[in-house]
C-alpha cells in the first residue's frame, strides 16, 4: 500500500458515513492521522474503535457544519494533537428532494445552509491552518452541478454553487500555497439518498437507485485519496457521471431526449 500521507493531518466532516467514512479509512490505510467530524456520534466511535484497533491515529468530533464554534473546536483539537493540519475536507452535505411546486423556500434554504453554507464555514475555520501547512482544501460537490434533474433542483442548485466557489477560490489560494480540489461524485454506494429533506436518515426507505449503478464507497475513496495526493483541480467520480457530464457538455439535446424519457422525478424518503 503506497503511504502518500504518512505524516500528514486530515480532517473530515460528514465523517460517520457513506464517502466520509470510506475516504477516512483509506487514508488511514495510507498513514495520514485523522480528526472525524460529525453529528452521529455513534457512529463516530465506532470508527474510533476500528481505527484503535488498528493502531491507527484518530481523534473524533461531534460536529454539526451549521455550527461555527463546533467547526472551529474541531480544527484546534486537531491542531492540539497532532500539531498542524495539511488536508480539511469538506464533505458534509445531504440531498433535498421533491418538485418545485411542492417543495416550500425553506426546503431550499435548509439545503443551502448546509451544503454551501456549511461547506463555506468549514473552509474558514481551517484555512489559516492550510495556509501554514500548504495544504490541500478538498470540496465535495456533485455531478448534479452539471447535470440538473427533476425533483432534485434544491440539491443540484447546492452543488452548481460548491463548483462556483472551487472555480473562484482555487487561484486565490494559490499564491498562499494552498490547492484546491472539487470533487464530484456520481451515483456512489451511500446513506445520502435515504436521508429526508431534513436531514434526518430514514433507516428503512429504499435507496431510489439500482446497486448495480452505485460505485462502492471504498472504490470511490481510493479514487478521491489519489485526487487529493495528487492536487488536482477536479475529479469526477465514477464512469456513469464522466458520461453525464460529456453528454450535457457536447450533445445536450441527446442528454435532455434521454432524460425526458427515461428519468422520473426523486420522492423524499421515508
Amino acid at each position: 500500500m503506497t503511504k502518500r500521507f504518512l505524516e500528514k493531518t486530515v480532517l473530515i466532516t460528514g465523517a460517520s458515513s457513506g464517502i466520509g467514512a470510506a475516504l477516512a479509512r483509506e487514508l488511514a490505510t495510507q498513514g495520514a492521522a485523522l480528526t472525524l467530524c460529525g453529528r452521529r456520534l455513534d457512529r463516530l466511535q465506532e470508527l474510533k474503535r476500528e481505527f484503535d484497533a488498528q493502531n491507527r491515529r484518530c481523534i473524533i468530533r461531534q460536529c454539526d457544519v451549521n455550527k461555527t464554534s463546533e467547526l472551529e473546536e474541531a480544527v484546534n483539537a486537531t491542531v492540539k494533537e497532532f500539531g498542524k493540519l495539511d488536508v480539511l475536507v469538506a464533505n458534509a452535505g445531504f440531498g433535498v428532494v421533491g418538485n418545485f411546486e411542492t417543495l416550500e423556500i425553506e426546503d431550499y434554504r435548509r439545503q443551502f445552509e448546509t451544503n454551501v453554507f456549511g461547506l463555506l464555514a468549514t473552509a474558514k475555520a481551517g484555512l489559516s491552518e492550510l495556509k501554514k501547512s500548504r495544504g490541500v482544501l478538498v470540496l465535495l460537490g456533485s455531478v448534479a452541478s452539471y447535470v440538473s434533474l427533476p425533483g432534485n433542483t434544491a440539491y443540484a442548485m447546492s452543488k452548481f454553487a460548491v463548483r462556483a466557489f472551487a472555480e473562484g477560490v482555487t487561484p486565490e489560494l494559490k499564491s498562499a500555497g494552498v490547492s484546491v480540489v472539487l470533487i464530484s461524485p456520481g451515483f456512489v454506494e451511500s446513506e445520502i439518498r435515504r436521508v429526508d429533506n431534513r436531514g434526518q436518515l430514514q433507516a428503512e426507505a429504499a435507496d431510489p437507485v439500482n446497486a448495480w449503478l452505485q460505485m462502492p464507497a471504498d472504490r470511490a475513496a481510493r479514487i478521491i485519496a489519489r485526487a487529493i495526493a495528487k492536487r488536482k483541480r477536479e475529479k469526477i467520480v465514477t464512469f456513469h457521471g464522466i458520461i453525464a457530464v460529456l453528454l450535457k457538455r457536447h450533445f445536450r439535446g441527446v442528454f435532455f431526449w434521454l432524460a425526458s424519457r427515461g428519468l422520473r422525478s426523486r420522492r423524499e424518503p421515508g
